[in-house]
């Protein structure tokens, strides 16, 4: 019988629908990228409202999305379709008469109908869909398939060519002429001088394969990538593509600071010219970061009052600076090692008990002063989002202590657009490249430097390599596992790249030992591939950084984009300026120009 009462209710509200509103429903408004169009017809005597939040925001206060008056009146409002939202109907006595939960899709036309239930206490919700939404991801599908077999091109055709001039055909087609002779020393010279020059040449590959990817990732995404939720950056707790990168980069600089202070070493250089050096290149990154990057002339007339202070070319300096000291000061150990000792399979760990030392105190300091610091009006250990997130208790303490610390250094200096603003409704300041995340910034270096060591201990031991680096990575991957408790928001420690917390950089670590042992298997070892087209961007990655940031936003790397409906022009430009920054980095690789500091 109920049944029955709902489907002539709903019958009757679709003939009201129909002759009543086409109007409105011909009113509705442009529809952008993101975004959905949901209509309420509310069939009750009494007025309702429709409240929202995101699933994706923790234990966030529901906010008020539209009200709709009584007695057949509807009211239409656009929705954000990024993530999956919680929806509820309320009364005017703040009583619940219905919830549910949905992903609602980019271009669709929702219609939600509030009928009356036998129960007075509580409503019928029924949806519909007025207008089917279009394939969102469809422009990434297409961009990753011409992509793929761009690259099965590119890996395809030079190996065809190797396979091509190693035949025997080749060879003794070669051979038949009468100039053998000659050009059989000029063969053996060309090998001579390949022997030389691989002699000389002792640069590790997979490391500037390693640092151009994610440079080209960075780039990419730095340029909107595509607009797609998943290529920029958590909005507080959990990882995306965009949270990878700039974690990749600090392990990179960890790694080249063992292998290029060794090379230097051997080449006699001192400790002092070795710290010369390294003051010299911080300062210049601190200047790039401070000075350069900071600033547009888009943002019109250069204010102190908004000028932010830390950054990420501040915060890759003075990582890097550390590292280095402690790589001149402890860092003298290859010609120490000894076979029979109890240690002797740890001793690319044991050698370097100081450095080791240095950071387990450093990440002690990290979890005392996060958990320990008293912040005011705020809980201690706190590590939210604050503003409508925990349930709204704690509005003002985002970040909990590494804001705190922050403010009081820095004030309003700091990033005014932090991740969680759109999401969390957060109103404070906000900085991902704070004083206390540098802290685990340095530890995430370091653990790119004990990569670094193990490539230096066991060279031309390849097998050792590997499976040190996959040890590596258990074990960081099992420390990120326990230390999230394998969820986004519940863990002990949750994986949140603002405030670089320890299961953030145990979780990276993991990842940077695997692709590094990858990219090492498939370009040192086995010679699979040259690191085409990455390799460019890696030998180049300090003038195509700043390159992109200064001009990255001018054409031709960019434009005004006139169709903002979907995610194809926006897509098509981070392409673009992305791939045109690659082919900056291989012409400048091609004419030997390399930018060093």
């Amino acid at each position: 019988m109920e049944r029955i009462t709902l489907v002539r209710a709903f019958v009757t509200l679709v003939v009201i629908f129909t002759s009543g509103c086409g109007a409105h429903i011909a009113s509705v408004p442009t529809l952008k990228m993101d975004q959905a169009l949901l209509i309420f017809h509310n069939q009750l005597p009494h007025e309702v409202e429709v409240l929202y939040t995101s699933d994706y925001c923790y234990k966030c206060v529901y906010q008020s999305l539209v009200h709709v008056k009584a007695s057949y009146n509807n009211a239409s409002t656009v929705i954000n379709t990024k993530f999956t939202l919680s929806v509820q109907v309320e009364s005017n006595k703040n009583a619940i008469l219905c919830r549910w939960n949905q992903t609602y899709e980019e271009g669709g036309h929702y219609t939600v109908w509030i009928l009356r239930s036998d129960n007075a206490s509580n409503a019928t919700c029924l949806h519909a869909v007025d207008r089917r939404p279009h394939n969102s991801y469809l422009p990434i599908l297409v961009a990753a398939l011409t992509l793929a077999i761009t690259a099965l091109l590119f890996v395809v055709a030079p190996y065809i060519c190797r396979k091509c001039r190693t035949s025997k055909f080749v060879k003794t087609t070669c051979c038949r002429s009468p100039q053998h002779s000659l050009d059989h020393d000029q063969v053996h010279a060309t090998q001579a001088e390949g022997s030389a020059t691989k002699v000389k040449y002792k640069r590790l590959r997979s490391l500037d394969v390693f640092r151009g990817f994610a440079l080209t990732v960075m780039v990419f995404v730095n340029y909107g990538g595509g607009g797609y939720w998943f290529f920029q950056h958590a909005p507080w707790n959990g990882l995306t593509v965009a949270d990878l990168v700039m974690p990749w980069f600090v392990f990179i600089i960890g790694t080249s600071v063992v292998l290029a202070f060794r090379s230097m070493q051997r080449r006699g250089v001192g400790r002092v010219q070795l710290l010369q050096k390294i003051t010299w290149r911080t300062a210049v990154l601190l200047t790039l970061g401070f000075c350069f990057l900071n600033y547009s002339p888009r943002d019109g007339p250069l204010s102190w009052s908004w000028l932010r202070i830390p950054g990420v070319l501040q915060r890759l300096g003075f990582t890097y600076f550390v590292l280095a000291l402690l790589q001149i000061l402890w860092g003298h150990k290859e010609s120490q090692q000894k076979e029979g000792h109890w240690w002797s399979p740890l001793q690319d760990v044991v050698l370097y008990w100081p450095q080791w030392l240095t950071i387990i105190l450093l990440e002690t300091l990290w979890l005392c002063i996060t958990f320990l610091l008293p912040v005011p009006n705020c809980p201690r250990g706190y590590l939210g989002a604050g503003g409508i997130g925990d349930n709204g208790l704690f509005p003002n303490c985002t970040g909990g202590a590494a804001g705190y610390i922050d403010m009081w250094l820095f004030g309003d200096n700091m990033y005014r657009y932090p991740t969680c603003k759109e999401m969390y409704h957060t109103t404070q300041p906000f900085d991902p490249e704070g004083i206390l995340g540098t802290i685990n910034s340095i530890v995430m270096g370091f653990l790119g430097m004990q990569a670094g060591k193990i490539i230096v201990f066991y060279k031309e031991k390849n097998i050792h390599i590997l499976c040190r680096f996959l040890v590596w990575a258990t074990i960081l991957g099992i420390s990120a596992a326990i230390l999230s408790k394998c969820t986004r928001d519940e863990g002990f420690i949750p994986v949140n790249k603002n405030l670089w917390s320890l299961s953030y950089v145990t979780c990276m670590g993991c990842l940077s030992f695997l692709l590094l042992a990858g990219l090492y298997f498939i370009t040192d070892v086995m010679s699979w591939w040259g690191g085409q087209p990455f390799i460019y961007p890696g030998m180049n990655s300090i003038f195509v950084y700043v390159g992109h940031t200064l001009l990255g936003f001018y054409f031709p790397f960019s434009w005004e984009m006139r169709f903002r409906e979907s995610h194809w022009e926006w897509l098509f430009q981070s392409l673009w300026g992305t791939a045109l920054w690659v082919i900056v980095a291989y012409l400048l690789y091609r004419r030997k120009f390399f930018l060093k500091i």
